[in-house]
């Protein structure tokens, strides 16, 4: 094995600060992105071959996203105090991702729901079930997370739903909850979860105007379906 190549020892504008100033952050790899967060190496381990370890154990960035302080510092090199700025720096990346400005989103179609939950939704490991609650103008007056699990009927009651809508005096309602397979297909039990929402909703005076079944960059509106 050749003698490591420290940071040191790239010419200046090779170096991953450099780029990044010089080109923006968009232009490095992710072995780079990971350097910079690690800060340095150790003695033998220049910090390159430290994020190249991070980036095998997690096999990518993708499941570097729910990475632990115990997984990170179980990796050879990488302290407690690396790990820190990694996961600060990932969750940063979750909050910007999932920031929705104050300016009023209006729903006028299912890829405007889509579009509003994807990026928080699409990664969940677990199905998480999410209304949205709409005024007279089918603006988002609230968002809440009403079940985390497998779903069922037994589970997803309409009295839950509603209750929450009548306390923000919702004219509506848009439900949509995620697949962690990836795919959007909606299952027996999501038809029937469906059906059961809507004709409550009819009882009560508040229109469940869609149910969407999020999968990884996709979805599938069950009113486009025709089960609403």
């Amino acid at each position: 094995m050749g003698k490591p190549i420290f940071i040191r020892d790239l010419p200046t504008e090779d170096r991953p600060r450099e780029r990044l100033l010089k080109h923006g952050a968009d232009k490095l790899s992710n072995q780079e992105i990971l350097s910079i967060l690690i800060g340095s190496g150790s003695k033998n381990d220049p910090v390159q071959l430290l994020a190249d370890r991070i980036l095998m154990h997690f096999e990518g960035i993708k499941l570097l996203r729910d990475a632990t302080v115990e997984e990170l510092i179980a990796i050879k090199g990488i302290g407690t105090a690396k790990s820190l700025n990694i996961l600060a720096a990932i969750e940063l990346g979750k909050r910007i991702s999932s920031y929705k400005a104050v300016d009023v989103y209006i729903i006028r179609s299912p890829e405007d729901g889509a579009n509003y939950v994807m990026e928080e939704m699409r990664n969940l490991a677990q199905e998480h079930f999410v209304a949205l609650f709409l005024n007279t103008k089918n603006q988002i007056i609230h968002r809440q997370t009403l079940f985390i699990g497998s779903l069922n009927a037994s589970i997803v009651h309409p009295r839950e739903l509603f209750r929450e809508a009548v306390k923000r005096s919702a004219a509506s309602v848009l439900v949509c909850h995620n697949h962690p397979s990836g795919d959007p297909t909606p299952s027996q039990e999501d038809i029937l979860i469906t059906k059961r929402l809507v004709e409550s909703g009819k009882i009560i005076g508040i229109e469940v105007i869609d149910h969407l079944v999020i999968g990884n960059e996709r979805f599938v509106s069950l009113k486009q379906k025709g089960y609403l």
